[in-house]
């Protein structure tokens, strides 16, 4: 009996369009976008994007079903923190952790979510999480089930794939057979080259620089990871990634029968500059069609 082959997905972080929402796009334009483009999967940051967070009025919920329905939207990512330095020197407990992750998995479950980029406080330069980390996790696992939700941390630069942190997430999968704990895998993690000083902005943030991961660093693990952030820096009028393998990235997922979202994530020169955003990310999409034969 054939199996048939599955390919991944697109979609868009609304964190792309981070310098225009709210100055020349509203949540239904950045809906409208999406559309245009063919990439429905959506992921939200749940501060920036629902108003009046973590208690939405029921006005704004009505007006998201909305939209929704409208614009054929498929809520994939819900991202959220853990807010571990909430208070001046310490750390959150297990308990007041957890209350902020019980609270979040109601919304996303209201919102239609089923993916969380669960993010806890780091203690190092290579994102290591907090130290009850474990604690944190499993005491949320029996809620997470309750309102079927994945919490995954994000693997993000200069985090590698092939990390003591990587095996320790994966470890605990396995040990605890949870199918509510995953793994978001940011394609910075395969970034080879910088982008030319000389293509950034005077406003810019650059990110210096690090060690990456080979892209056959993400086959053991993509059991595990429920969706991809599709990090890119400059796509070229010619369809090209400037500093991302992406031809390499996206084949050795549609080799695997990965079928996840990649929700494009766009970080690069002017984001500050209204309409580079966009234009980047209809680049991005148009370069994710060739790769993937649509």
């Amino acid at each position: 009996m054939s199996t048939v082959a599955t390919k991944p997905k697109r979609g868009v972080s609304l964190y792309s369009y981070s310098s225009e929402f709210g100055v020349s796009m509203s949540l239904e334009d950045m809906f409208a976008e999406m559309q245009d483009i063919g990439g429905y999967g959506l992921e939200i940051l749940a501060n920036s994007h629902i108003e009046g967070y973590p208690n939405p009025s029921s006005e704004w919920l009505d007006n998201w079903d909305r939209l929704i329905k409208k614009y054929n939207i498929v809520p994939v990512e819900y991202g959220h923190w853990v807010d571990s330095r909430l208070y001046e020197g310490r750390e959150l407990s297990v308990e007041e952790s957890l209350e902020m992750l019980i609270r979040d998995f109601k919304l996303a479950n209201r919102l239609g979510f089923r993916i969380l980029r669960t993010k806890l406080g780091v203690i190092d330069e290579i994102l290591s999480p907090v130290k009850n980390w474990k604690e944190i996790i499993e005491a949320a696992l029996p809620y997470a089930e309750q309102y079927d939700v994945i919490m995954c941390p994000e693997i993000h630069a200069p985090t590698l794939l092939d990390s003591e942190i990587v095996k320790e997430y994966v470890e605990l999968i396995k040990r605890t057979g949870t199918k509510h704990f995953g793994l978001n895998v940011d394609f910075g993690v395969f970034e080879t080259q910088a982008l030319p000083a000389d293509h950034w902005g005077p406003n810019d943030f650059v990110m210096p620089p690090s060690e990456h991961s080979r892209v056959e660093d993400i086959i053991p693990v993509l059991p595990y990871v429920y969706c991809c952030h599709a990090k890119f820096v400059k796509v070229t009028d010619k369809l090209e990634e400037m500093t991302i393998p992406y031809e390499k990235i996206v084949n050795t997922l549609v080799e695997h029968n990965w079928n996840g979202y990649m929700l494009s994530e766009y970080e690069g020169p002017n984001k500050d500059v209204l309409g580079t955003a966009p234009y980047q990310v209809r680049l991005h999409h148009a370069m994710m069609k060739k790769i993937l034969g649509e």
